[in-house]
């Protein structure tokens, strides 16, 4: 019974001492600072040494961080963060972002397209008025110009637009049409050939071949009126002295004339 006492005085005094006011000269330590995973990436920004995060409404320098990215509202009760921007799948957090990336992955997958080449639409056939000496079915060649016609009767001609010689590879001369082939067979000369060496000896009739849909040789030259399968070319002087046509003008022309028709080179 004598320990009684003695474990109540022991009690009392444990129990002051932890209610007594810290002495003047003495403060408790802090709890270590434990950043919550849960917390927002702007919030974690303010902590950074040298970072200010301000008050609205304050003289500060700047608004608050975590405001500036939008992570709360207007309203003091914040809102439950957006988890999916540390799983990667959060939109990009500036506009700037999501309007110039797609275009990057839009233009690497789409190409913009080559520009088209096109013929100029004055060399397009037409029929004008014809008052000069020729017969009907005669073929007169404006190498200056870049027109064919064929001459018909009741004062009209048909005109079509044609390619020419090059500089230094134009001629002129009146011949007769001595043969005709459809979809012609290429055999560059070896004038032409020593010119460009990669050309072929020898490049048999279709779409790919130089001639075209038609050819009409002239005379015993090396010339022909023939069709293209460069349409933009049509008015130009790119050849090698012979006379290019349209493939659709082309097979028109070599439905309405025989060999034998005169042709006159201007």
């Amino acid at each position: 019974m004598t320990r009684f006492p003695i474990y109540l005085a022991l009690a009392a005094g444990v129990i002051a001492a932890a209610i007594s006011p810290v002495s003047a000269g003495s403060r408790a330590a802090p709890p270590p600072y434990v950043s919550s995973p849960n917390l927002p990436d702007g919030w974690r920004y303010n902590n950074v040494p040298g970072a200010r995060a301000t008050a609205p409404g304050s003289q500060g320098d700047t608004a608050p961080i975590w405001r500036n990215r939008g992570l709360f509202g207007s309203s003091s009760r914040a809102t439950a963060p957006d988890m999916s921007a540390r799983r990667g799948y959060a939109a990009p957090s500036t506009a700037r972002r999501t309007t110039t990336a797609p275009r990057r992955r839009q233009a690497a997958v789409h190409p913009a397209p080559r520009k088209q080449r096109r013929m100029d639409p004055a060399f397009l056939p037409t029929v004008v008025d014809y008052d000069g000496a020729e017969t009907p079915g005669t073929i007169i060649i404006d190498t200056p110009s870049r027109y064919l016609y064929l001459v018909e009767a009741g004062g009209k001609a048909r005109r079509y637009g044609v390619g020419v010689g090059r500089p230094g590879f134009q001629w002129a001369g009146v011949h007769k049409v001595t043969r005709k082939a459809e979809w012609p067979d290429w055999r560059p000369p070896a004038e032409m050939r020593k010119r460009q060496p990669n050309l072929p000896a020898h490049m048999p009739g279709g779409p790919r071949n130089p001639l075209g849909a038609r050819a009409l040789y002239l005379g015993s030259t090396l010339y022909r009126i023939h069709g293209s399968n460069e349409p933009w070319s049509i008015g130009r002087a790119v050849s090698s002295g012979c006379i290019r046509m349209r493939n659709e003008d082309v097979q028109d022309l070599y439905a309405r004339v025989d060999v034998g028709t005169r042709v006159i080179v201007n």
